[in-house]
């Protein structure tokens, strides 16, 4: 399938959102990207359940699922892989940060090409580097999918070389939050850990997929504070998110892994 790069604003064929739009102004709003393989959105009702999860810790009225389903139909065709990108923002509002009384969201869906590299970076093991940015505390948003990127924007800047696929992001304390558009996993003493997100950090669908299932393997997932130490120590790392699934890390800094049982073994479940 190629995607048609029609864009959907609330259902009907548009390409631009009002300039007084909330998520325009003030990244008043949230996103999910839903992997797209013979036509059906992997995670469906998932995906579906997190961005309303997300919505309303900001206050965000909702769509209703039915909402979505329909801007999916017109959208997406029968073959291949692509990409679907769901956003709502609060909608148009005057001056000022205050919301306006009563909020008539807009509903955004996009559909765009497969990224090639992702199957490639998944065989061969990605590379890493360690992001000169430090992302700031704040819990009222930590581990929301919200649209006010920018900490993550100024991270990917830091790099244009093709051989580097991921950049490691940690907080101002020196904690491992996870990747620029990507969630951590480590394998530690028979464990899996993935950093702890109430302090910043967004959690995806990957992640909390993962966490789901890795006890089919026997795993124990244990959400805690990990320094850059504990990941270069690790016995497989592993990245994930809602296309990429799970990259197995293949260097960070001077870093080898050559074998990443567990990150396979997952993404075969996650496959399936």
């Amino acid at each position: 399938m190629e995607p048609s790069g029609l864009t959907l604003i609330n259902g009907e064929p548009a390409s631009d959102l009002p300039a007084q739009d909330r998520g325009c102004m003030y990244g008043d709003g949230v996103f999910r990207t839903v992997r797209v393989v013979d036509g059906q959105p992997q995670w469906w009702r998932f995906q579906l359940a997190k961005l309303r999860r997300d919505a309303d810790r900001l206050g965000i009225p909702s769509p209703g699922d039915e909402a979505w389903e329909d801007d999916l139909r017109k959208l997406v065709g029968a073959g291949g892989l692509a990409v679907l990108k769901l956003v709502l923002t609060r909608g148009s509002g005057q001056r000022g940060y205050l919301p306006p009384e009563r909020v008539q969201t807009h509903r955004v869906a996009m559909l765009a090409p497969f990224p090639e590299q992702i199957e490639r970076v998944a065989a061969g093991g990605a590379v890493l580097r360690i992001c000169a940015l430090r992302l700031g505390e704040q819990p009222r948003l930590a581990g929301i999918k919200h649209l006010n990127r920018l900490e993550n924007v100024l991270a990917r800047m830091e790099w244009d070389a093709p051989d580097i696929h991921e950049g490691l992001l940690l907080d101002a304390a020196g904690r491992v939050v996870g990747g620029v558009s990507s969630n951590l996993f480590i394998f530690v003493g028979g464990e899996l850990l993935t950093p702890r997100l109430d302090r910043c950090g967004v959690a995806g669908m990957a992640r909390e997929r993962v966490m789901g299932i890795a006890g089919r393997l026997g795993l124990t997932v244990r959400e805690t504070d990990i320094r850059l130490d504990d990941v270069l120590d690790a016995r497989e790392v592993m990245l994930t998110n809602s296309l990429i699934r799970i990259w197995p890390v293949g260097r960070l800094e001077d870093r080898v892994w050559t074998a990443w049982p567990i990150g396979h073994a997952l993404r075969g479940l996650l496959d399936d």
